[in-house]
């Protein structure tokens, strides 16, 4: 073999060898995957219950829609202890909180004061979803807009990430990044690059199906992102109604009516053993019936884990 033979064996062989141990190191080890029925449990958010009704009684009338959890908005929301008390009034549990200020002070701000306060306000919502026993907080990840590149955002939204990692692992809560329509984090390939970059195991996604009608599919999304989904938002999209009527109309379609494939995402979340068990209802408030309607919407959707 000649020198330059040797060279290039050499470094071809050192390269493969980085990248295997890049993999392997990596927080996020997709799974095998599987076809087997999935553990899977109802939840829902507790803005969606228009009733005017009191905590413990939200809690009973979402136990007699037949949800086993409800998510909470986060910090300061609700007094802690009314809300434990209807927990263990009804039986449902509290399977974790959504931060409240993420979208008006993101974590990919320029400014410093904002990502101290936003910083701050999500190491509340870790802190209050431990007292309530959850194991998720949901944290929009950053936001690019005009003022924002897209380069600044990401980096800055990844170092805010990593300051709130320490208070993850104090609490045993998992920083849960969702999918919105934020101009940021387009694809699954990037979203998974993402968290795989700051390569924590707390660190991953709460995964919303709607969200990515606009632009991909749900499927896409559960396949690469695997064991990075934390857990799963429900809502229903339309691009018919998106391109006819404006782009927020597509979410106005009654779930299981619209673009979304639901036996094909439930497949695809047997593939990746999806280990979160709660699929979210994420939909607008609704008065006693129509929250019926939505909870044997759900059940249909559930029905496809055979």
């Amino acid at each position: 073999m000649n020198r330059k033979s040797f060279i290039r064996n050499t470094s071809a062989l050192f390269a493969a060898s980085f990248i295997s141990e890049s993999f392997a190191s990596s927080a996020h080890n997709c799974p095998s995957t599987s076809t087997a029925p999935l553990k899977l449990k109802k939840g829902i958010s507790y803005y969606m219950i228009k009733e005017d009704l009191s905590v413990a009684d939200k809690f009973k009338l979402v136990k007699d829609l037949g949800f086993d959890g409800i998510e909470i908005n986060s910090p300061g929301t609700l007094d802690i202890k009314e809300l434990l008390k209807a927990r263990d009034l009804s039986g449902v549990e509290i399977l974790g909180t959504v931060n409240k200020d993420h979208w008006s002070k993101p974590l990919s701000s320029p400014e410093g004061s904002v990502q101290q306060f936003i910083v701050d306000s999500v190491a509340k919502s870790i802190e209050e979803t431990k007292q309530l026993g959850g194991d998720t907080v949901l944290v929009v990840p950053g936001v690019v807009n005009a003022q924002v590149s897209y380069e600044t955002a990401y980096q800055t939204a990844q170092k805010n990430i990593r300051k709130l990692i320490p208070y993850a692992e104090k609490h045993k809560v998992k920083i849960a990044l969702e999918n919105v329509w934020n101009n940021f984090i387009l694809s699954p390939v990037e979203a998974k690059r993402f968290v795989d970059e700051i390569n924590h195991p707390l660190v991953g996604w709460y995964f919303d199906v709607g969200n990515v009608l606009r632009y991909g599919w749900p499927e896409h999304w559960i396949e690469t992102l695997g064991n990075c989904i934390f857990k799963v938002h429900i809502k229903e999209f339309s691009r018919k109604v998106m391109n006819e009527q404006g782009l927020g109309k597509g979410f106005g379609v009654p779930l299981t009516e619209g673009d979304i494939d639901w036996k094909v995402v439930i497949q695809s979340l047997q593939k990746i053993n999806y280990k979160g068990e709660y699929l979210v209802l994420e939909l607008g408030s609704a008065d006693q019936a129509q929250l019926q309607d939505f909870s044997n919407r759900l059940d249909k959707i559930i029905g496809y884990n055979v």
